[in-house]
């Protein structure tokens, strides 16, 4: 049987004898049978999560589920294969699949940085006083790893002037700062959050000691932000459903107040998906700079961005800027 949505209820009520009428108009075919989507276990991903729970999405399809993609591996596989249709990805990522000719286009900017360098040292407050320090850092090759090697070499630093402590994801970097095998690590939200009130519950302090955001307005000369990871879609997804990309993006811009509004709430509803605890989520969401900009509105911090990152190697961009077909909205 058709679930009728809560927007649905809500048009019937709205309606009345006149819905009686004409039957046939009640609630409008969903335009996807079934919708997946994908995320890091991050903070954009909250705001997709709450938008899977809340019902936001039951009217673009019949059945709406959310899962977190747990590396950067698992989303080039599931990319590659087809399994993920609309995903929340590093946008340095989006820009060299869509250059490399796989497809992905770019919906949205879901956050405008959270990435913070997190130590127990609280003088640790510039990129040139992590000289000579062990720095836990996860998803080498990836946006974290990209961001401190271009912010490194703008402080006049190389590789070697840190000792790299890779750890396979965020976790494991907040783990090893605990336990005192890194003097600071480069951590996405809600790790940095993780890390504060894990230190926290064992009598220690953790800090936040480098907006990476800040850090990185010194190189592009734009406000303290990094448009760092959105919503793509695939060829694929765009053929099954046109409109499905705009609907997607009408939803999250509805969902975003919610989230900022109430981040308990938000958290609680997103920790199932996201396999974390949901104090940790809600702590995390005033450091994730949560947004819902099109692709297009972001394109000039989007480009500052992928100029910068470029000058270091074009390569992790796919080696150009992306043309006007990458910004789908």
């Amino acid at each position: 049987m058709d679930r009728i949505s809560r927007r649905g209820l809500i048009g019937l009520a709205a309606a009345g004898g006149a819905a009686l009428a004409a039957p046939g108009i009640l609630r409008a075919a969903p335009m996807l049978a079934e919708l997946h989507l994908y995320g890091p276990p991050a903070g954009p991903s909250i705001t997709l999560a709450h938008a899977v729970a809340s019902g936001a999405l039951d009217g673009i399809a019949g059945t709406v589920t959310f899962a977190p993609w747990k590396d950067p591996d698992e989303l080039r596989a599931g990319l590659a294969s087809g399994t993920m249709g609309a995903v929340i990805l590093p946008t340095l990522a989006a820009a060299n699949l869509y250059n490399r000719g796989l497809g992905v286009r770019l919906v949205n900017v879901m956050t405008d940085g959270l990435v913070y360098v997190v130590s127990p040292d609280p003088a640790l407050t510039t990129i040139a006083s992590l000289k000579g320090k062990r720095l836990a850092l996860p998803f080498r090759n990836d946006t974290p790893d990209i961001l401190m090697q271009r912010l490194m070499q703008e402080a006049g630093m190389t590789p070697a002037d840190v000792e790299v402590v890779a750890a396979a994801n965020p976790i494991e970097a907040v783990q090893l700062l605990l336990t005192g095998r890194a003097d600071a690590g480069v951590l996405p939200e809600p790790a940095g959050a993780m890390a504060e009130m894990r230190a926290a519950q064992e009598g220690r302090a953790m800090h936040r000691t480098i907006d990476m955001q800040a850090e990185w307005a010194k190189i592009t000369g734009l406000g303290p932000s990094i448009p760092q990871a959105g919503l793509g879609v695939t060829q694929a997804f765009i053929d099954a459903a046109p409109e499905a990309a705009a609907a997607l993006q009408a939803a999250l811009v509805a969902t975003l107040p919610q989230v900022l509004a109430d981040p308990g709430g938000a958290a609680a509803s997103a920790a199932d998906a996201l396999g974390m605890p949901a104090p940790v989520l809600a702590k995390s969401i005033p450091h994730c700079a949560l947004t819902a900009t099109p692709a297009g509105a972001a394109r000039p911090a989007l480009e500052a961005m992928f100029a910068a990152v470029a000058e270091a190697d074009a390569a992790i961009i796919g080696g150009k800027l992306p043309d006007d077909g990458f910004y789908l909205l």
